[in-house]
This record gives C-alpha cells, sequence and structure tokens, in this order.
C-alpha cells in the first residue's frame, strides 16, 4: 500500500462534530470521495486508493462509490476497475466558478501581468480547500517552460507560496484551525518549521505586501504571493501567485520586481471589483 503523504490523503474524514445532530455523517463522507480526485487522475482511481485518500473503510468507500456510480456522478470503467468523475461534477465546478465575480475581473490584468514578467511565468487566484489551496483561475506568459498548473490543480496550503500567505493573512481563528491541523498530523519537527514560515510570511507581507517563496514548495521552484480579500458580499478570501522555474526568477528578482507588480496587480483588481 503507498504510503500517506500529507497532499495524497485528505486531512479528515470525519470532522469535530460527534454532537452535532444536523451534521449529516453520509454526505459528508460522499463528499471527501469526490473531493479525493484531482486533475492528474486520468487513468482513475479505484475504491483502495479512495480509502488510502480519505482515510475511509475499504467498505464504507465502496458502498459509497456505488451510490456515485447510480447517481452518475463517477463513471465506473469494467477494464480496469477505476473510477473517474462524471458530467455532474463538472457542472457543480462551473456553477462555482461563475458565482465568483473576481474571476472575469481579475483574468485579462492577470494575463496582462504574465505577458509582461516574460518567459515561463504563471500568474494565478486561488482559494483554500481543507488543507490545500485550488486554483481558481490562471494565467500563463508566451513560452515553453512554465509550471503545468491550471483551473482545478490543488497545491499544498501549508507549502505553497499561495497557501502560506492565506494562512498569515486569514483571520486568527482559521488560522488557529490550520495550524491545529498541521500539529495534529504528528510531525512536531514540520510543524515547527510550518509555523516559522507561516510567521515569516506574515512579516514580509505587513513590510512588503507580498510573500516571497524560494524553493519552498518544490525545490526548483520560486514563487510570491499576496493575500487578498474581494471587497463586496461574503465572498472568501483568496491568494494570487506568481511563479515559474528558479533559474528563470532568481529571489533578488522576485524581490525587487515580481512581488511589487503583483501586489500593483492587487490593488489594482481591488479597485475595479
Amino acid at each position: 500500500m503507498r504510503k500517506r503523504t500529507p497532499e495524497t490523503k485528505l486531512q479528515s474524514a470525519e470532522p469535530d462534530t460527534e454532537n452535532d445532530r444536523q451534521f449529516v455523517t453520509a454526505l459528508h463522507r460522499g463528499l471527501e470521495i469526490l473531493r479525493a480526485f484531482r486533475p492528474t487522475d486520468r487513468a482513475g482511481l479505484g475504491n483502495r486508493e479512495l480509502a488510502e485518500r480519505t482515510g475511509l473503510p475499504n467498505s464504507t468507500v465502496s458502498r459509497l462509490t456505488f451510490t456515485l456510480w447510480k447517481l452518475n456522478y463517477i463513471i465506473y470503467d469494467e477494464d480496469t476497475g477505476r473510477y473517474r468523475m462524471g458530467v455532474p461534477v463538472l457542472s457543480l465546478g462551473y456553477a462555482c466558478l461563475a458565482g465568483l465575480q473576481i474571476r472575469e475581473t481579475a483574468q485579462v490584468y492577470m494575463q496582462e501581468l504574465a505577458d509582461e514578467c516574460g518567459d515561463g511565468v504563471l500568474v494565478a487566484l486561488g482559494g483554500r480547500d481543507d488543507m490545500t489551496m485550488t486554483y481558481l483561475a490562471c494565467a500563463r506568459s508566451p513560452g515553453f517552460i512554465s509550471l503545468q498548473l491550471s483551473v482545478g490543480s490543488r497545491i499544498s496550503l501549508p507549502r505553497s507560496a499561495m497557501g502560506r500567505a492565506y494562512i498569515a493573512r486569514t483571520t486568527e481563528d482559521e488560522r488557529n484551525e490550520i495550524l491545529k491541523k498541521i500539529d495534529d498530523r504528528g510531525d512536531a519537527d514540520q510543524a515547527k518549521l510550518t509555523r516559522e514560515a507561516v510567521d515569516e510570511a506574515h512579516k514580509q507581507i505587513a513590510d512588503h505586501g507580498f510573500y516571497t517563496n524560494i524553493g519552498g514548495w518544490q525545490p526548483d521552484v520560486n514563487s510570491v504571493a499576496v493575500p487578498f480579500r474581494p471587497p463586496y458580499g461574503n465572498s472568501p478570501m483568496m491568494s494570487f501567485t506568481l511563479g515559474g522555474a528558479a533559474y528563470n526568477l532568481p529571489e533578488e528578482k522576485m524581490v525587487s520586481e515580481l512581488g511589487p507588480k503583483l501586489v500593483e496587480l492587487v490593488n489594482k483588481i481591488g479597485r475595479v471589483s
């Protein structure tokens, strides 16, 4: 059985709702099955892999996948014994994206910034999904080399620039909830490093308006991020990020040039939203 890593296994299949009579555990478990799928799972997932990612018992996963299959939310491939996402899930995703006004406003400005910054740059907008950040919009500069991430991609909340900027600037209650989940993983050394990284992100954002992550998400990737809370309604907080291959985006360039450009972008979007 494959080793469970923080990004492989969902944080928790059972939230702390033991005494909440309004909470429907079966619905939550079914949604956890859907959340286990990633854009890179082109071959689909079997019940064993879904059990690994969600932490649910095999018997429970089997019942849930059968139910979701009967409702067409997932498709079963008899030749491989694996499941893939069905069209009804796509409709839910587009309904969510359509409700985020900021995407349409941001896309044009994001593309302008990506084009201005040169070859291999990816500019993205993301929001929190448990212990990951999900890409809601992306823009790439012309060129052959760039991060192979797109709308729907999920990256680590505690390791990525986007995620650390989010943690640093979210509400105190949500930040404490996230840090507690990191502590509960049982790796004290990693939890300590993450807390230090979040503290550093908070300081950098306070001093410069952006956070620079040099190789913290992937060793060969550098990125900067700026947290953003839409000025209207009850929209959730998000983060903008700009990144690419480390050899193409050295730290000095990230700090002196690209970080300030990303701050300018976010300020502009905030004014026109």
